[in-house]
């Protein structure tokens, strides 16, 4: 019988833990939330860090402490976000993979963001393809809209499978600025795939989660959930666990005779090592943590652009995803 790939994503980079206390944002919280998760039928993790204040972080040795953590305690593929927060500068984003996720995030192009632009220009696009490859870090193509299925296409047709030879996206919908949370918008999208396409996934923000699971069910795709996108089941009724929204996730593709895959099915349809078995890789020569990595900011500028501008903490405040 077919199954079902849940990917749960539980934190993201825009809601503030003072505005949604249930978000998990500590290696503990995300601890329990990962194996509550995956007892209600996920098998992957989409990861976003927090710092001691709860605000979004790439430091490398809390994003390796977290792989670490995530991999003793569960079998969940444990995916690494490289978009971070929309501020986040290009050099701290390639420096995700250096703590040696099983995937990690891959964002086709820039797509406004809500009030916000979140930038992906070509020449970092290939630069973090072409470091997942050589590092042998599965990459999970985010698209956001038809133009980052074309530039999909583009990358493919120039640099070749990624690492473990599947290709799998995830269909961002219901972002402002992205394509609609809707049926034909999916199915518009899904049509444009590449061939070399083996699994495909759907995200529908705030509202449109629902039509898009079932939309994504019906057309043989796969699901991704959490508190990143969602945080509420229903009007009025605030999501209180992760687990809530897998648990959903996992009737409705059981209702659809797909029931949730095993994390060991999902190793396989990913075609990604098992974590367990995975070395922190780092440049040479760089510390565990705090340390500069092989990228220098002033070259990264150069060659992708200016740098997106710092976060102020003043400004990060949650959206609400269901008005």
């Amino acid at each position: 019988m077919a199954s079902t790939l849940i990917t749960v994503a539980p934190t993201g980079a825009e809601t503030a833990k003072a505005d949604f206390p249930a978000l998990p944002t500590t290696l503990d919280e995300l601890v329990e939330t990962a194996k509550r998760c995956e007892a209600a039928g996920a098998a992957m993790i989409h990861l976003h860090i927090r710092d001691g204040e709860h605000r979004p972080t790439l430091d490398l040795g809390r994003l390796t402490e977290s792989v670490a953590a995530i991999r003793q305690n569960t079998a969940l593929i444990v995916q690494l976000s490289t978009g971070g927060a929309v501020t986040d500068p290009y050099d701290r984003r390639l420096r995700v993979l250096d703590a040696g996720p099983d995937s990690c995030s891959l964002t086709m192009g820039t797509v406004n963001f809500g009030d916000d632009v979140f930038m992906n220009p070509w020449p970092f696009v290939t630069e973090l393809y072409q470091l997942t490859q050589e590092r042998e870090v599965v990459p999970e193509f985010e698209l956001f809209d038809l133009g980052h299925v074309a530039a999909l296409h583009r990358l493919l047709d120039k640099y070749g499978l990624p690492y473990g030879g599947r290709v799998h996206c995830d269909l961002v919908m219901g972002v402002p600025g992205g394509m609609p949370g809707t049926a034909d918008a999916l199915v518009a999208a899904v049509n444009a795939l590449p061939d070399a396409v083996t699994s495909w996934s759907a995200t529908g923000i705030g509202r449109t989660a629902l039509p898009v699971a079932l939309a994504a069910l019906s057309k043989g795709g796969h699901l991704r959930v959490g508190m990143e996108d969602t945080l509420t089941l229903a009007k009025g009724e605030p999501v209180t666990h992760n687990a809530e929204l897998v648990e959903r996730a996992a009737v409705l593709a059981t209702l659809a005779q797909r029931p949730p895959m095993s994390p060991d099915e999902a190793h396989v349809q990913q075609g990604s090592p098992r974590g367990a078995d995975r070395a922190v890789c780092r440049p040479a020569g760089e510390q565990p943590a705090g340390a500069e990595g092989q990228w220098d900011e002033k070259e990264v500028v150069r060659e992708y652009g200016a740098a997106q501008p710092e976060r102020e903490a003043d400004e990060r405040r949650s959206r609400d995803r269901v008005e």
